[in-house]
């Protein structure tokens, strides 16, 4: 398989980002981006006016992040021609994704922000139903301003990497949950702005630039065919928006290490099963975890349980019991990656 390495979740000045498509691109480049996913508030300016496409070795889609009159219950919807309307209720737009053959990720499903009044929580409430393709498991932004306190404001603010740790505990809890019912994809989003604030009236400053969170969730997608500029715009898109849709992907924190080449499959009878993919629970079934790099803790967990926990650069570990089966690698006490998951036996 081909692995393309991209940012999820990025606002343009076609909402309410600061940059233009062209220069979030440039920075997506310079960050070594394969591809990168715009989804501007309610809006698909972006896409109608032919941004889409590749600038330089970044391949750009569009999407756009629907919300309800509320403005809660934030889905990001990809691969849809229509941006609809936030008069409509949760379950229908996110139903109107499905039906268009898009794809429909939960965005910042667990938000419980106060740090900032201006900026209050959107969590995700509309849970009654199963036409969503996935969820945002880990947001750079959500989980930034969640750790905001007055005492580290500081830090924060000149750090933004450094405080980014761990998904959320109640996050993942569901993502599993979810899983053990059908196939629900978990992917990361950065939800860049780039905000720019004006200091004592003389100078502004950009807040998280884009280019500064570029170097923290990412989201890495496994193709079988590889994304090449002599290819359609559409074509390229479908190669990853497939991917995505399959749950043949992982969630990476790149300021914790490159992840590129880390490998979770289940190996039966000399075939590979990737993320994403089920098979049947019979014969000699191994899982096997490959860490890039020097050795990580490695954490196989089964229906939302750990079942094995190792400080390594490769695993393989015999399967003794159907379930729903993913890996997560922790540096110290920092998430690094989370696998989807694997479907064996159930």
């Amino acid at each position: 398989m081909y692995e393309y390495t991209g940012a999820i979740h990025i606002h343009s000045n076609f909402s309410d980002g600061s940059g233009t498509v062209e220069e979030i691109a440039s920075f997506a480049g310079e960050a070594g981006l394969d591809y990168i996913i715009i989804t501007d508030h309610n809006t698909l300016r972006a896409l109608h006016e032919g941004y889409e496409g590749w600038y330089d070795k970044t391949l750009v889609l569009v999407g756009c992040e629907i919300n309800d009159k509320e403005n809660k219950n934030h889905l990001l919807a990809i691969g849809i021609n229509e941006a609809y309307s936030t008069r409509l209720s949760a379950k229908e737009y996110v139903k109107l994704v499905k039906d268009a053959g898009g794809i429909g990720i939960i965005a910042h499903p667990h938000e419980k922000r106060n740090s900032m009044e201006k900026h209050p929580p959107y969590p995700w409430t509309e849970w009654d139903t199963d036409d969503f393709t996935g969820i945002e498991i880990w947001n750079h932004m959500s989980e930034w301003m969640e750790g905001l306190t007055e005492e580290n404001k500081y830090n924060y603010f000149v750090h933004p990497l450094k405080s980014i740790s761990v998904p959320p505990q109640e996050t993942i809890e569901v993502w599993d949950k979810l899983n053990l019912k059908r196939k629900v994809v978990g992917v990361g989003g950065v939800d860049a702005h780039a905000h720019k604030v004006n200091l004592l009236g003389f100078f502004e400053v950009e807040v998280f630039p884009y280019k500064v969170l570029f170097k923290s969730i990412r989201t890495h997608v496994l193709t079988d065919e590889p994304l090449e500029p002599s290819k359609s715009v559409y074509e390229n898109k479908n190669i990853v928006l497939n991917a995505l849709k399959e749950g043949r992907c992982f969630v990476s924190n790149f300021y914790r290490g490159d992840a590129k080449g880390f490998e979770f499959y289940a190996l039966k009878e000399n075939r590979k099963y990737f993320m994403g993919e089920a098979l049947d629970f019979s014969g000699n079934v191994k899982i096997n975890v490959r860490v890039p790099g020097k050795p990580a803790r490695v954490k196989i967990i089964r229906n939302g349980e750990i079942c094995e926990s190792v400080d390594t650069a490769e695993l393989s570990m015999p399967v003794d019991k159907p379930g729903v089966y993913r890996a997560e690698v922790f540096i110290g006490h920092h998430g690094w990656i989370f696998s989807n998951h694997i479907r064996i036996g159930i």
